[in-house]
């Protein structure tokens, strides 16, 4: 087992206080930079040797080489009676059964000339200077060799019979990783190979101790690190890694304006997963600045300059995935993000017994919220407008409001009719929070629906391309540099568990849980899902019209499950208690252990 590390060049406190300040300045920095940054380790990864699923031998004589699902790693090759000068290729991709050389944008091919011989000879491609010699790149061990992304290995060159005992892939993952933590199996196959698709590219990325955006670049991003952190949630419930993704990113912030609020997201999200108040209250001071207030104006609503309306205000990426949003100095999608991440530092505050701190961030978010409402939404059209001074309507204007609880109840009708229109008008990113706030507010069918399309913009055709992780964008054409081994592109790794099996915590720590299945078109639902108390378990079937929960000790959960009018719950043969709401039955008891529950 070896444990990534973060190269000491990135640590910036030895070369702020070598500067110039004067020396009464120097305890202030000291101090302020503690608050700021954390010690910063990266989660245990190891190397795990892999057998191939399948040699086969080229008429050529080029011996091509399936691992079945692309990893991060290298190769090594054993037992070799004589020696072999050969030509080894790694790819990603494979076009007309041989590996694509030229697989565009940033999809891995590379090629290395080596001598083999010997017990055993470790083969890995060169370096790739740009996720290696960066300042900012997360670095794997010197004693691994240099790793990338395959799947495939061609070798050319090889003399006399080659077989599987020959070769071995060395791959990287967290060392905490379990695979059997997570399941989820349904009526509809398609689906499930969604679910193991964004799954396994959960696995796949924790390659460097540290959520990073892909091959490309290496680095840490605070968007994709909460993405990241939802679903490695999901999967494995481990919060180490997200931990020290968090504590990184503080010394090393980047630049797009809603990017920052997403730190506070994860910590907000790490308290939820964990109950720990301590690791979130040591934190919470360093997150006051994320929230953007610095922007706000009198009423509360956040105010861009020309920089950051040209660059910094991403909306979505890349550029083309914005549905035409219109750029304005109070830009709704910023403003949007400000309120929910006050709103998380006001909630923080209470659980941390900063009594004072929450009864401001309540009084903030009240202004904003309705300064958000007065000025930036369009009665005429029941609409948001991408900010204060356009008429335009996006996608996204909409579609974060809906997902951050910021949508009055009257007026989610006509939002909600808007986005099933629009469609995934937006980037893999995005798609996490328009399928939240769909699922969120009655339109889980539309949600299940969006995660099986067909056509270019979804994760069908990310299966149909036989890659084994998720991507940066939905096609090339989109991003034509884009990463084919991105996590942010893996969203229904959570989606699923949390609100198509519908599990997901109300109380800090899960000793309180919804299960609030919306199984949509689906006739049968199994799943399992990690947490730190144990796994949730929930299995339906409609033909028998039961629900069958399994809790962890110490955990209870709030059923609130699908129903036509006129229905009623039972367990153990009786008759409870239970609200019809809309078309769902919510039991008034919470339940614990082992419960079946009869809808009839």
């Amino acid at each position: 087992m070896v444990g990534a590390r973060i190269s000491a060049r990135n640590d910036p406190l030895p070369l702020i206080l070598n500067k110039p300040f004067p020396s009464l300045m120097k305890p202030f920095l000291i101090s302020f930079l503690t608050i700021l940054t954390f010690a910063v380790t990266a989660a245990p990864t190891h190397l795990v040797t892999q057998q191939p699923l399948a040699v086969t031998t080229l008429p050529d004589g080029t011996i091509l080489v399936d691992f079945g699902k692309v990893a991060f790693g290298n190769i090594d090759l054993l037992e070799l009676s004589e020696t072999q000068t050969i030509t080894v290729h790694f790819g990603e991709s494979l076009k007309d059964g041989r590996i694509n050389r030229q697989p565009g944008g940033t999809i891995r091919y590379a090629q290395t000339k080596t001598t083999a011989q010997g017990a055993k000879t470790r083969v890995a491609s060169a370096a790739d200077k740009r996720n290696t010699t960066q300042p900012a790149a997360i670095l794997t061990p010197k004693e691994w060799g240099v790793v990338l992304p395959f799947r495939w290995i061609e070798i050319e060159g090889w003399k006399g019979k080659f077989t599987r005992s020959h070769i071995q892939r060395n791959a990287a993952f967290a060392s905490t990783w379990k695979d059997d933590a997570a399941t989820f199996v349904s009526s509809d196959s398609t689906l499930d190979q969604v679910w193991e698709l964004c799954r396994y590219s959960i696995k796949a990325t924790t390659f460097a101790g540290i959520y990073v955006d892909g091959d490309r670049e290496r680095i840490p991003y605070e968007a994709d690190a909460y993405l990241n952190q939802l679903s490695h949630y999901a999967c494995d419930p481990d919060p180490q890694m997200a931990r020290d993704t968090f504590d990184h990113l503080m010394k090393q912030p980047t630049w797009p304006s809603e990017w920052a609020p997403h730190l506070i997201f994860m910590v907000h999200a790490d308290w939820m997963q964990t109950g720990d108040v301590a690791w979130m209250s040591q934190r919470f001071d360093s997150l006051k600045k994320k929230t953007l207030g610095e922007r706000a104006r009198e009423d509360g609503l956040l105010v861009s300059n020309d920089k950051q309306i040209k660059r910094d205000d991403i909306v979505d990426w890349p550029l083309g995935e914005r549905d035409g949003y219109v750029f304005t100095p109070v830009n709704t999608v910023v403003n949007a993000f400000h309120l929910r991440a006050v709103q998380h530092m006001c909630e923080m505050a209470k659980a941390a017994g900063k009594t004072e701190e929450a009864k401001s961030y309540a009084a903030q978010y009240e202004k904003a919220y309705a300064s958000f409402q007065s000025k930036l939404f369009h009665a005429a059209t029941g609409l948001y407008t991408d900010g204060e001074s356009t008429k335009h309507s996006s996608l996204h204007a909409n579609l974060f409001p809906l997902a951050f609880g910021l949508v009055p109840e009257q007026h989610k009708e006509k939002v909600i009719a808007f986005l099933k229109k629009r469609g995934m008008k937006c980037s893999v990113y995005a798609a996490q929070y328009l399928l939240e706030g769909l699922f969120e507010n009655g339109a889980g069918d539309t949600a299940l629906e969006l995660i099986l399309a067909d056509g270019d913009r979804s994760w069908k055709h990310m299966l149909k391309s036989g890659t084994t992780i998720t991507w940066e964008a939905w096609d090339n054409k989109y991003k034509p540099n884009q990463d084919w081994n991105h996590a942010w592109g893996a969203a229904p790794a959570n989606i699923l568990p949390r609100y198509i099996a519908g599990v997901r915590p109300i109380a800090a720590g899960w000793s309180k849980i919804l299960i609030q299945p919306q199984p949509g078109s689906l006739t049968k639902l199994s799943s399992k899902t990690p947490s730190l108390r144990g796994p949730v378990q929930v299995k339906w079937e409609r033909a028998n019209k039961t629900w069958n929960v399994s809790l962890p000790n110490g955990v209870s959960a709030q059923l609130d499950l699908p129903a036509s009018s006129g229905q009623k719950a039972y367990i153990a043969g009786k008759a409870v208690a239970a609200e019809m709401q809309h078309d769902r039955l919510v039991l008034k008891d919470a339940v614990t252990g082992q419960v079946t529950v009869t809808i009839k």
